[in-house]
């Protein structure tokens, strides 16, 4: 990619971080993302999700179609950089780099509309809501995949701690599921003097945060990965009254779905077994959230070469541990073929750490970015049919 290209997109992607979008709100953004695709020659189809956008290259005979998404929103954080290019919207900014992502992704929607020397079709997916607006689940639950029949998906996210412009490449899990619980704990309050008048919901809960702690270290196998972690508990507000209601909250994390589904059993099971063992009642409330992103081992193998191809061999990890953190580019994966992959950002020092006040996307990954995207396609469908 030439210089005055990069200088292009390094233009787009200041705007975008100057004026971020939340889940479901990103309509200046899809305006720029349908604009740049417009002027590309790039068909263009919007409203798809809510604010989605998906961009359609076509070249030569196949019907076969790929599809290769960017997320759009930001964060709900007030940035702390003083840049030019810093957010102009109080209290959101882009911490997680998906202003880069559309970029990358808008760099090589025109690179691949130029050339169009592969043989099928692409479909350029982005994306709204990642950060725990389900934004991915919305699409598809609005027909993406009946619309434009993908036979493959692809998806990459920055990573900060991963030298600039190397890329790790996992066969299998690469983010974690993540799902939330709310326990309410209904007792008898009273007077703290006379404890054995009252049914203390503040016990039972202590009990049941300790049995929790119980169900990696004990449920599970220890070969298998998991979090389970109580991050509320919220009960009382006076020195000599114990409450009739105490409220746990937290959240556990797995890369298998086995697992999660085990964990949400065991949830359940100490629930009733701490209400039946205080004599309090106790209602469990499950919040499902995103589920294990997980790569197909084919699609994998094809990505790490790309990504070889690209920055060189020594600048591919495969065998990276994959993140607790999780993101909705599984649903997709959960019906397609597919492979998410991290390109690097560099030192996460210095405040450069995913969902950091102080994080901004670096603008020399932006051509790898770009050249990955663009030799992807090609690799799927049939490599340059114009040589």
């Amino acid at each position: 990619m030439n210089a005055e290209s990069l200088k292009a997109l390094k233009a787009i992607r200041h705007d975008l971080h100057a004026h971020p979008e939340l889940a479901f709100a990103e309509r200046r953004t899809a305006d720029t993302v349908a604009a740049v695709l417009a002027a590309a020659g790039v068909e263009v189809h919007r409203g798809l999700g809510g604010t989605g956008v998906v961009g359609v290259i076509r070249a030569g005979d196949s019907p076969r179609m790929i599809g290769l998404r960017a997320d759009m929103d930001a964060l709900p954080i007030r940035e702390h950089n003083e840049f030019a290019h810093r957010s102009t919207v109080e209290g959101h900014m882009h911490a997680c780099g998906h202003d880069g992502h559309t970029t990358m992704l808008l760099g090589a929607a025109r690179a691949l509309a130029a050339a169009r020397d592969f043989d099928g079709s692409v479909a350029l997916i982005f994306q709204p809501a990642e950060e725990g607006g389900g934004g991915g689940l919305a699409m598809i639950e609005d027909g993406i995949l009946e619309r434009f029949p993908l036979e493959k998906v692809f998806g990459m996210h920055n990573w900060p701690g991963l030298p600039a412009g190397h890329f790790a490449v996992h066969s299998g899990p690469v983010m974690a599921g993540n799902d939330r619980f709310d326990i309410r704990i209904q007792g008898r309050g009273g007077h703290a003097a006379m404890p054995h008048l009252t049914t203390d919901p503040i016990v039972a809960g202590a009990a049941l945060v300790e049995a929790i702690q119980t169900i990696v270290a004990r449920t599970l196998d220890p070969q298998d990965v998991a979090v389970v972690a109580v991050t509320g508990f919220h009960a009382g507000e006076v020195y000599n009254a114990l409450p009739g209601e105490a409220k746990l909250s937290g959240t556990f994390r797995a890369f298998s779905p086995t697992v999660r589904e085990t964990v949400h059993a065991r949830l359940r099971e100490l629930c009733a077994g701490m209400a039946a063992a205080f004599g309090v009642s106790i209602d469990f409330e499950l919040l499902p959230g995103y589920p294990p992103t997980i790569n197909t081992a084919a699609e994998a193998v094809i990505c790490a070469d790309v990504a070889r191809a690209v920055a060189g061999e020594d600048a591919v990890l495969t065998d990276a541990r994959p993140s607790m953190a999780a993101e909705d580019f599984a649903y997709f994966l959960q019906r397609r073929p597919g492979a998410y992959v991290w390109i690097g950002n560099g030192a996460a020092t210095g405040g450069c750490a995913l969902h950091n006040a102080s994080y901004d996307f670096n603008d020399d990954i932006l051509g790898v970015g770009v050249a990955y995207w663009v030799e992807l396609v090609r690799r799927m469908l049939g490599g340059d049919r114009n040589k």
